[in-house]
């Protein structure tokens, strides 16, 4: 899929998504990538106070992530508003709006121990509704054994799976989610996909879909911006403690349309 694809390129990739839960897509970020950098150097020299280091016991690089700054980092503000994100996010998830819910930040430093564990970014999230997408745009060259991987389908599977932090501590001490089966032991039986990808490159990938990242053990960092969008359909829900992100001043109803003015309609058909 290109930044101007044709559109039977545009329904193929539509398609493809909803079947799979996750694409790849070549090029569509590449006048991006230089801003998305400077806003990431800036990020990380200022943090918010969302930033979330982990600094693996065993004395290996840090694995910085920070979350929700586009309203006072200029360069996410740009790319929200003036880049074919929106755009692509409604083609996408088959939606007539694109909504911005918020941006992620990651960047794993060279020689860390840190893995991502397999997990739905859905049960961390205030909001429910099939029609979501995040972009998750590399920085950096990113080979295929550093990479996030993705399970084809998961987003399809009809679970909700508990939200775990990285310490292996629940997020909410009280919820009805499965608990996560061992992904490694079944990993002969799934179909779980990832690329080797470029800077301008990036992952679509259902709020639902089941994904997870080795540790960076590549001689070079792997910054990452993941920009998080949701469709017509996305509604508030209720969940049994805090969510991450928090968003600790918004009152709403569980089941209430998810509109609020930190929740922007960047793109409408």
């Amino acid at each position: 899929m290109l930044t101007d694809p044709t559109p039977q390129e545009a329904d193929d990739s539509a398609e493809r998504y909803r079947q799979d839960g996750a694409i790849v897509l070549r090029g569509v970020f590449d006048a991006w990538i230089e801003p998305l950098r400077a806003g990431v150097d800036a990020l990380m020299a200022s943090p918010s106070p969302l930033e979330r280091t982990v600094r693996p016991a065993d004395g290996s690089a840090p694995f910085f992530q920070d979350l929700c700054n586009w309203q006072r980092i200029p360069e996410f503000e740009d790319f929200v508003f003036n880049s074919p994100a929106a755009e692509i996010a409604a083609r996408l998830m088959g939606s007539r709006t694109a909504r911005f819910f918020h941006d992620h930040v990651l960047v794993k430093q060279p020689g860390g121990s840190t893995v991502t564990p397999w997990h739905q970014d859905q049960p961390y999230y205030f909001v429910e509704g099939r029609q979501s997408v995040s972009f998750w745009i590399p920085l950096d060259p990113v080979s295929r054994d550093v990479v996030m991987e993705c399970i084809k389908g998961s987003h399809r599977w009809g679970k909700g799976f508990r939200p775990m932090r990285f310490d292996g501590t629940r997020l909410y001490a009280d919820d009805d989610f499965e608990v996560m089966p061992d992904i490694e032991a079944m990993r002969p039986t799934l179909d779980i996909a990832g690329w080797d990808m470029q800077p301008g490159d990036a992952i679509a990938f259902n709020f639902s879909t089941v994904h997870g990242a080795p540790a960076n053990q590549s001689p070079r960092a792997r910054r990452v911006f993941s920009a998080r969008w949701v469709g017509d359909d996305a509604v508030f829900a209720r969940r049994a403690g805090r969510t991450s992100p928090p968003f600790p001043d918004l009152s709403f109803e569980d089941g209430a349309p998810f509109d609020a003015p930190i929740f922007p309609v960047v793109y409408r058909s």
